[in-house]
């Protein structure tokens, strides 16, 4: 039986314990520096914060390190990774293979998406180097998973499931660096991608102010099983920046499709960490942030007339209240709005709006949404009152004295006084009163037993937790020099799977069999350009080069 880890974003603690309660089984945080989201960095103390409460579930806590380090940096992110040891954190994702040259902990190492993992070839190497877990590349196949699963049976594949989506190879996007001297892969990315650009056609301008690179977002949680069978075994929601009510939201509705997908394959797949959800709503990644959704991430679209999130589509059956946000679309630019009289709203005819903001919903997630219990049986007899949780862990109070009998019956009472549990991680299942006579114990008693077994069952739990431990020996790896120290003027500033042609109607391959089919392209005005260009409001321009063979487009500065 195969563990199946969902892993939540979380900008910081407070969010990574929503997450757990809301049913991740594993969370990833960034550190005061040194994480591919320079804007969500934690404190070592906020951290063991969430270490603390993730692993009385069996939840496990990742910490990235995953931007690039400069050789002057070193000694002061091995003195980071010590102290993320000392408090248990669970692994560290990384993207600097350099890493490996320094006096390391014995803690296991996560290879990040940032290290460009699309190959086989690419995979085992970083297997052989000791990386338990891989970080797919976003735009795989599952065919291309399921290849990387059966030459790499051994390594822990995470995939992206939800979140935004980078037009660019994770690692190979130099444009904020380029342009602004601010580097993707040192954690402070400019985000040139969600910028609007002008398309120029043979050198003239054929498309103005159009967000020609801003990906629509990821969503596969209809193609879970698809991605177990594949091989992944980690599904990772993207948005370390991304606030609460977000990860609230998007983390129970993957966590209750991942439910449902277990119970119909319970002796294939299972959860990898313990206790049931219980959620206070009900979930829909629709409702949260979204630029429309991308279903097949080897072949993404954008969408080009805004970066924004539109929301969910307005229609007759919405229910509008004062405060609520709609947006719609008005000669090719988003135009929003706030709803202050629901009475006097009224819609202007043949315009497609969307809400944007549900301010009952946002009230609903500002509230406790969730609670997370494990499951417990509470057994007693004349001498003991065991209570095991459902990871088979036990704790026990001896019952002393003697104690006179009752004129009234006394299973009820008991029973609700050692279920009240309401405070703690625990939730009785299952009640077995095993007396052979009507004993009077006085409520306070039983509370107390309760309180004191619950204590125990908690340090028992906190004992027990399986951390995973991983000895390294340093090891010198020769990398090539990055392109922040380089700044070479051959290399593209962006590499994507994502192509502009594709997205308008004129890929080659496809113009060839719309010809044949009498069809016409999306755009005809651009018809059959030699040479593309995007050009920025500043005047900056990216040449287009196209890879028609392995399906790629790069950018480079003109």
């Amino acid at each position: 039986m195969r563990k199946i880890e969902l892993l939540a974003p979380a900008k910081t603690a407070d969010i990574g314990i929503e997450a757990i309660k809301h049913g991740a089984d594993a969370v990833y945080i960034g550190a005061s520096a040194w994480g591919a989201r320079a804007a969500a960095g934690n404190s070592v103390e906020d951290i063991e914060r969430l270490v603390l409460f993730a692993h009385l579930y069996k939840a496990k806590v990742y910490v990235t390190v995953n931007t690039l380090i400069f050789d002057a940096e070193m000694q002061k992110v091995e003195r980071l990774i010590w102290q993320l040891h000392d408090i248990n954190v669970d692994a560290l994702i990384v993207q600097d293979l350099r890493l490996l040259s320094l006096h390391l902990p014995p803690i296991p190492l996560h290879a990040s998406t940032q290290m460009d993992n699309r190959t086989p070839e690419k995979v085992q190497r970083l297997a052989d180097l000791g990386f338990p877990q891989v970080v797919l590349a976003r735009e795989l196949t599952t065919e291309d998973i399921a290849e990387i699963h059966e030459k790499c049976p051994d390594t822990k594949l995470e995939v992206f499931v939800h979140g935004a989506l980078c037009v660019c190879l994770s690692g190979r996007c130099n444009a904020s660096e380029a342009l602004f001297s601010r580097s993707a892969n040192r954690g402070e990315c400019a985000q040139v991608c969600r910028m609007a650009f002008d398309l120029l056609a043979d050198g003239k301008t054929v498309m103005k102010d159009k967000h020609l690179l801003s990906l629509k977002d990821n969503c596969q949680i209809d193609r879970l099983e698809e991605l177990l069978r594949a091989g992944a075994s980690s599904l990772k929601i993207e948005g370390r920046l991304k606030d609460a009510d977000y990860v609230k939201n998007v983390t129970a509705a993957y966590s209750e499709a991942l439910n449902q997908l277990i119970a119909l394959h319970p002796t294939e797949f299972c959860r990898a960490s313990s206790g049931h959800v219980h959620l206070k709503f009900k979930p829909d990644v629709r409702r949260s942030f979204n630029r429309g959704f991308v279903k097949d991430v080897s072949q993404p679209d954008a969408n080009i007339h805004t970066p924004k999130a539109m929301g969910e589509p307005f229609t007759r059956n919405t229910v509008l209240h004062n405060g609520d946000g709609l947006c719609y679309m008005e000669k090719g630019k988003l135009v929003g709005f706030r709803v202050n009289n629901v009475e006097a709203f009224r819609p202007m005819r043949g315009v497609q709006y969307f809400r944007n903001q549900d301010v009952e919903w946002d009230k609903m997630l500002s509230k406790p949404s969730a609670e997370r219990k494990i499951a417990v049986q509470v057994t007693m007899d004349e001498k003991n009152i065991m209570m095991t949780d459902e990871d088979g862990l036990t704790a026990q109070v001896c019952i002393q004295g003697d104690y006179e009998l009752a004129h009234t019956h006394q299973r009820e009472n008991i029973e609700r006084q050692l279920s009240k549990l309401g405070d703690t991680i625990f939730d009785v299942k299952e009640m077995n009163i095993n007396l052979k006579k009507n004993y009077f114990f006085p409520s306070s008693l039983l509370s107390r037993w309760r309180r004191e077994l619950s204590d125990k069952l908690t340090e028992e739990r906190k004992k027990f937790y399986p951390l995973e431990r991983q000895e390294h020996q340093p090891i010198a790896i020769e990398t090539e020099k990055p392109y922040e120290l380089t700044h070479d003027k051959d290399t593209p500033v962006m590499i994507c799977k994502y192509c502009i042609r594709r997205q308008l109607g004129i890929c080659p391959k496809n113009l060839t069999t719309m010809e044949g089919q009498g069809r016409k392209p999306a755009f005809p005005l651009i018809g059959k350009p030699q040479h593309l260009a995007l050009r920025m409001a500043n005047g900056t321009t990216f040449r287009l080069d196209f890879d028609c063979k392995n399906c790629f487009m790069e950018l480079y500065l003109q």
